[in-house]
């Protein structure tokens, strides 16, 4: 689901990825799957952005043919899923905070696409808030 569609833009030995869903996304390499690889982190801080402006995070849209892609792991998606359900609930940190019965610096934590919280807190939080963590594996 977390999947983005990506644009490779080849220039003068270099290459660098876009995407429409995120425009604040910015990714380079010597390489495509070098500048593929580089985009994960890339979309990540792209994404805490979002969170930053206190804005909901975009879903993405489907590939076209062919399209690479650039997926978020799975904590990641998890997050992105606590932030967009507070914005939907206009739950705001604070709030999230005293339900949690936790301090605000936590929240943000859960929150911060770029910290590595624990999976099962994140997952804590979305059940409060009427929402169920699913993780599914597939063949690569």
């Amino acid at each position: 689901m977390f999947e983005y569609p990506v644009t490779v833009h080849h220039e003068a030995g270099s290459v660098w990825i876009s995407c429409d869903d995120v425009p604040e996304l910015n990714s380079a390499g010597d390489n495509e799957a070098e500048a593929l690889l580089d985009a994960i982190d890339a979309l990540e801080s792209a994404l805490s952005l979002y969170v930053d402006q206190r804005q909901p995070i975009p879903l993405p849209s489907p590939a076209g043919p062919g399209q690479p892609v650039v997926r978020l792991p799975a904590l990641a998606v998890a997050k992105v899923a606590l932030w967009n359900t507070m914005q939907t609930q206009g739950i705001g940190k604070a709030e999230m905070a005293r339900r949690l019965g936790v301090n605000r610096p936590q929240v943000d934590r859960l929150v911060n696409l770029l910290h590595s919280s624990k999976i099962e807190q994140v997952e804590h939080a979305l059940a409060i808030l009427g929402q169920r963590l699913e993780v599914s594996v597939i063949a690569a």
